[in-house]
């Protein structure tokens, strides 16, 4: 029997090696540079943050709601009354940053793409 010969391209999602381990990627073309961390960096990456959490927030809501229903058809009125009284000023607003986060994202994503050709 023979060896089977292996593929010398690499998996998707694996970087790519050459004959001294894993060749150099080229740098991110996000318009800051890795060294220099412009002045809105800073700011980028707290909205970032934010951003992360209100999806948390968001997918709690969602559960507690799921979770409330059930407990509803059960004839248990309190987690329900507890989550409508949260409804307009908590989870409307996370809801409404949430879709406006997903927006600006996208919009900024086609400019830059848009400004690279």
């Amino acid at each position: 029997m023979t060896a089977p010969v292996p593929d010398p391209s690499p998996a998707p999602g694996e970087a790519p090696t050459g004959a001294d381990g894993p060749t150099a990627q080229p740098p991110a073309r996000d318009g800051a540079s890795s060294a220099g961390n412009g002045p809105l960096q800073g700011v980028r990456q707290l909205i970032d943050r934010l951003l992360v959490a209100n999806v948390f927030v968001v997918l709690a809501g969602a559960l507690w709601f799921a979770l409330a229903v059930l407990l509803h058809s059960q004839g248990l009125e309190g987690p329900l009354r507890s989550f409508q009284a949260l409804w307009q000023p908590l989870f409307t607003p996370a809801i409404g940053l949430l879709m406006a986060g997903a927006l600006i994202s996208g919009a900024l994503g086609w400019w830059q793409r848009r400004g690279q050709r």
